[in-house]
């Protein structure tokens, strides 16, 4: 799929004391790319579960720090897909401070989960037909 990108912007709840980005609000940044790409695709969260009963859950994250973000920063969120399974996505996402200076690279795994029974199912048709239509 194309590379999907999505501004954030670094706000003071989002650092520590010196002004840096903490650790864990790094992988917010990484879901709201991913949402976002979802919903670029045509794809609310609400409307999954209520319409489709389903859930999208990460299930695997490697994530390399290379050089902090910090307090005021604009930011990119980059969302591609690595691999694509019958009840997963793995994506390739960055963090990159604009225009292009990479902060942080990921690699993320989500699976399809039934949102009743919490396990997986098989990515709807027409979510595959749309990650298609956009590479």
């Amino acid at each position: 799929m194309r590379r999907f990108e999505w501004p954030v912007r670094v706000y003071y709840e989002d650092t520590d004391a010196g002004g840096v980005v903490y650790y864990a609000n790094y992988l917010k940044y990484l879901e709201r790319g991913r949402t976002e790409w979802l919903r670029h695709l045509g794809f609310g969260q609400e409307q999954l579960m209520r319409d489709s009963g389903i859930v999208f859950a990460v299930r695997h994250v490697e994530i390399d720090y290379l050089v902090p973000a910090r307090f005021d920063d604009a930011l990119v969120v980059q969302v591609e897909i690595a691999a694509l399974s019958k009840v997963s996505i793995t994506f390739h996402q960055r963090l990159l401070r604009t225009p292009d200076r990479v902060l942080t690279e990921a690699k993320v795994k989500v699976v399809c989960l039934d949102k009743e029974k919490f396990r997986p199912v098989a990515i709807p048709v027409d979510i595959r037909e749309a990650i298609d239509a956009h590479q």
